[in-house]
C-alpha cells in the first residue's frame, strides 16, 4: 500500500468539496453534453462530442486522483495538540530574517496544499525541512539558490 500522505484538516475538507462537486455537478453535466452531441449524428466529425469525451476523461481522472489521495491521507489536526513551541507538520511559523529584519509567516502543509503566495509551504520544501523539529527562539540557516539565509523562529502557532 502507498505511504501515508500528511494533510491538514483544511486540506482534506477542500479535497472532499472538490470531489463532491466533480461527482454531483461536473460529471452529470458532461454526460448530458455527450448525450446531446451524440444526437447530432456522425461522431467521427463531431467536435462537440470529442471535446465532451475529453472533458469526461479529465473529470474521471481527477476523481480517481482525489479518491487515491484521500484514501492515503493522514489528517493531522494541530489544534488538538499541546503547543510545545516545536515546529511540526501543520504549525504556523513566524520567522525573522536575521539579515534584513523582514518578518515572514508560513504554515507547513502537505504537498497538495502548498501555495507560497498564501504562506503555505510544502512539508517537502527545503525551508520546511530545515524548520521541522526546531523550536521558538532557534536560529535556522536555510540554503536557498542565492546562498544561505538565517531565520530566527519567533513564534510557533498550533492553529
Amino acid at each position: 500500500m502507498a505511504d501515508r500522505v500528511p494533510m491538514t484538516k483544511a486540506g482534506e475538507s477542500r479535497l472532499r468539496e472538490e470531489l463532491q462537486k466533480l461527482k454531483s455537478q461536473d460529471r452529470p453535466r458532461v454526460i448530458a453534453a455527450i448525450a446531446e452531441a451524440r444526437e447530432h449524428g456522425d461522431l467521427k466529425e463531431n467536435a462537440e462530442y470529442h471535446a465532451a469525451r475529453e472533458q469526461q476523461s479529465f473529470i474521471e481522472g481527477r476523481i480517481q486522483e482525489i479518491e487515491g489521495k484521500l484514501s492515503a491521507a493522514q489528517v493531522i489536526d494541530v489544534t488538538t495538540m499541546e503547543n510545545t513551541g516545536k515546529v511540526i507538520f501543520g504549525t504556523t511559523v513566524h520567522l525573522l530574517n536575521m539579515d534584513t529584519d523582514e518578518q515572514v509567516t508560513y504554515q507547513i502543509v502537505g504537498e497538495d496544499e502548498a501555495d507560497i503566495k498564501a504562506g503555505k509551504l510544502s512539508i517537502s520544501s527545503p525551508i520546511a525541512r530545515a524548520l521541522v523539529g526546531k523550536s521558538e527562539g532557534d536560529v535556522v540557516a536555510i540554503r536557498v539558490p542565492s546562498g544561505t539565509v538565517e531565520y530566527e523562529i519567533e513564534e510557533v502557532e498550533y492553529v
